[in-house]
């Protein structure tokens, strides 16, 4: 039996969360902003809800508001995202209503995420998986939670609330995390409430069957379909489930059916699409007369039922007049929250040590990874083909697998989409995760979690669920790589705000910028030549340095002058200045030798952050620019910032700002000819560097 004061806990927050739902409706003008409630779904939310500790991490989504309510959050604090005030805890008045997060001691953790359907699934799954990698290397990262005073019963470990609309678990995307989880064996819930709608579209139309039997195909998940209309079986179908996944550790489905009774949103109103027959059958399953119903037949009063629901009602408009009151967001901080700060702001270390051999850039990377694993036991890596056997396509990764373990170098199944999407739950638990998409041509079935969920998650959270991850990417083209393992992809990663973008060209600077890029806060991806690995490809024999000291690290956002011009060729008016980064700075400097002293080679090294003072300098200094890329040069990176150049130094230049880029194709093909004809080369830069010099 169900205490008493739990059943009427739950029927309170019922009523709280139907008068909300009422006083939106009634002051549509006031809720402008476009808002879901849990009308129907509350008996399986408040249940869920009610199981969880301050340890654990739940993902609602935007239907969720039953799950905030029985976490412990007010009307009030829901109010004030629901109309986007400056004082919503959540997000400051960034988001929509219902979409949360939450650090603190008091409730479980709420990590940001989208309201695309579906997608929080990887990121929750990867929490599940960042919290199993804390228990396998027993860190004190590891938050534990207690049930009672019993000592005994006080150390409870954490689990992981995935909570998912029936019409998303088509989503390619939550298969990659049902893989993932079954796989591992993780203690993540995935909580799929079905309503039978996907907007306007039926599940008959839109799916075989629904979440409880595809789910089978999962081996390692356990399943079960329930009423989530009926409290009294949600919340014993919830706490066994939960105790069950507390202590086994191993993934479970819960399927809920539950009723629709509000509009899909506030904007697609359910009069729109819905017939009477269709909404009648659904208020036969309302949860709260089913709940009254129970209380009554258990000897609660219709008095104190009433009393109730009057309370509830004004408890909400007491709630909604403060919410309305509240202030706005101050345009000021429009801007904050895009990134925290990263410790690293200045090079530290020797980057030359003496009595020590050049080291190809692929081992310099090698050894970065080496000793970042040795000093910070948290962090850890993962990817296709980087583990025991291989150590990467390339063998950045050899050897580190059997130095650090299987459970800290492993091998993923094809998914880079949850290669990419797990890190911001593992950096939610204070895991560190090093990730490699194996060719940057590849990247593209990842981009949804690095544009809508990593990218977004600091400034939507102010600042609370900054995503720490370094995503390592091989590109570029040499030797015949071919249409899908050639590809440039700067200029699609600069486009997404909110991600930090690394391009070394050179042993030392891979060393130096990993390192900084491991210890920013925030994300960043890297993007590694593979014609510079070995520095096989005829003119790149200066990628390989003598190996930095252990310490050595570059802050990110710092370019390089990796050649000067003379003072009597800049003097005379003589010279130009190449900036680029990657392989362009061989080419650029096997041009230079056709213009002894002329030639001023600037390498970015971050091409976001951009050090901007030493290009807009050294443009100002010599008056003459050439930007140089591997990219196809069309609409690319290279032209934005030549147009940034020209803007700035517009004074100073004596001739248009120069972009050279590879030919606009849709691909590098794979003849070697074909690909040379594309790419730009040493003889090409030269051209170009004669014409600037003599426009």
């Amino acid at each position: 039996m169900i205490d008493t004061t739990i059943l009427l806990k739950a029927y309170r927050l019922m009523c709280t969360a139907a008068a909300m739902a009422e006083t939106y409706e009634e002051n549509r003008s006031i809720c402008k902003y476009v808002h879901s409630t849990s009308r129907g779904h509350e008996a399986i939310q408040l249940a869920t809800a009610f199981q969880l500790l301050p340890c654990d991490y739940v993902s609602p989504y935007y239907r969720d508001e039953s799950i905030l309510l029985g976490l412990g959050f007010s009307p009030y604090e829901l109010m004030l995202q629901l109309l986007a005030k400056g004082s919503d805890i959540f997000t400051g008045g960034r988001e929509y209503y219902s979409h949360p997060n939450y650090r603190g001691d008091d409730k479980p953790g709420i990590i940001h995420q989208s309201s695309a359907t579906g997608m929080q699934a990887i990121p929750t799954t990867g929490i599940a998986q960042g919290i199993k990698f804390l228990e396998t290397i027993n860190s004190p990262l590891l938050k534990k939670g207690k049930k009672s005073d019993d000592p005994i019963a006080n150390c409870q470990l954490p689990i992981v609330v995935c909570s998912l609309g029936d019409a998303s678990v088509t989503e390619g995307e939550v298969s990659e995390a049902f893989q993932f989880a079954a796989l591992h064996q993780l203690p993540v819930i995935f909580l799929v409430q079905d309503n039978g709608w996907g907007i306007s579209v039926t599940s008959g139309e839109a799916r075989t069957t629904n979440a409880n039997e595809m789910v089978k195909g999962f081996k390692g998940i356990k399943r079960i379909s329930i009423d989530g209309s009926d409290f009294l079986q949600s919340y014993d179908v919830m706490k066994n489930v939960v105790d069950e996944v507390r202590l086994e550790r191993h993934p479970f489905l819960v399927h809920a059916r539950v009723p629709l009774l509000g509009h899909h949103t506030s904007g697609v109103r359910k009069e729109f699409y819905r017939t009477e027959d269709d909404l009648a059958k659904h208020y036969e399953d309302d949860p709260g007369p089913k709940l009254r119903k129970k209380l009554l037949e258990s000897g609660i009063t219709e008095e104190a039922l009433l009393n109730i629901e009057e309370e509830a009602a004004a408890d909400v408009a007491h709630h909604f007049q403060g919410a309305v009151a509240a202030p706005e967001p101050d345009p000021a901080t429009v801007g904050d929250h895009v990134f925290v700060p990263t410790p690293v702001t200045v090079e530290t270390g020797v980057r030359e040590p003496g009595n020590k051999e050049k080291i190809m850039m692929v081992d310099a990377g090698l050894f970065a990874i080496r000793e970042i694993m040795e000093d910070h036991p948290e962090s850890l890596l993962y990817g296709q083909d980087v583990g025991r056997r291989l150590g990467g396509v390339f063998r950045e990764a050899a050897t580190l697998a059997e130095q650090f373990g299987d459970h800290r170098v492993f091998n993923t199944a094809i998914q880079e989409a949850y290669i990419i999407g797990s890190t911001v739950g593992m950096s939610a638990v204070g895991a560190k995760p090093i990730v490699e998409v194996q060719f940057a041509d590849y990247i593209y079935p990842g981009l949804n979690q690095l544009v809508t969920e990593i990218s977004k998650s600091c400034y939507l959270s102010c600042g609370k669920f900054p995503v720490q991850t370094l995503i390592r990417v091989p590109t570029g083209a040499y030797g015949g790589g071919g249409p899908y393992h050639s590809g440039c992809i700067e200029s699609t990663l600069l486009t997404i705000k909110g991600i930090k973008v690394v391009y070394p060209s050179c042993a030392a600077d891979m060393k130096g910028l990993l390192k900084a890029a491991f210890l920013d806060p925030n994300p960043v991806v890297m993007l590694e030549h593979k014609g510079l690995y070995w520095s096989k490809v005829p003119g790149t024999e200066e990628a390989k340095n003598v190996e930095p000291s252990r310490d050595y690290i570059i802050p990110l956002g710092k370019g390089r002058v990796v050649q000067e011009a003379d003072e009597d060729f800049v003097d005379s008016g003589e010279s130009c200045c190449i900036i680029t980064y990657g392989m362009g700075v061989y080419w650029a400097k096997a041009a230079a030798r056709d213009y002894a002293g002329q030639i001023e080679i600037i390498d970015l090294r971050t091409l976001f952050p951009l050090d901007e003072e030493l290009v807009f300098a050294t443009v100002k200094k010599h008056g003459k620019c050439l930007i140089l890329t591997e990219e196809q040069q069309n609409n690319s990176f290279a032209e934005a910032l030549a147009g940034r150049v020209s803007k700035a130094c517009f004074r100073y230049l004596d001739a248009p700002v120069e972009v050279l880029g590879a030919l606009d194709l849709p691909a590098v093909a794979m003849n070697i000819v074909l690909e040379q004809a594309m790419l730009p080369n040493g003889v090409k830069v030269s051209a170009r560097i004669e014409q600037l010099l003599n426009a």
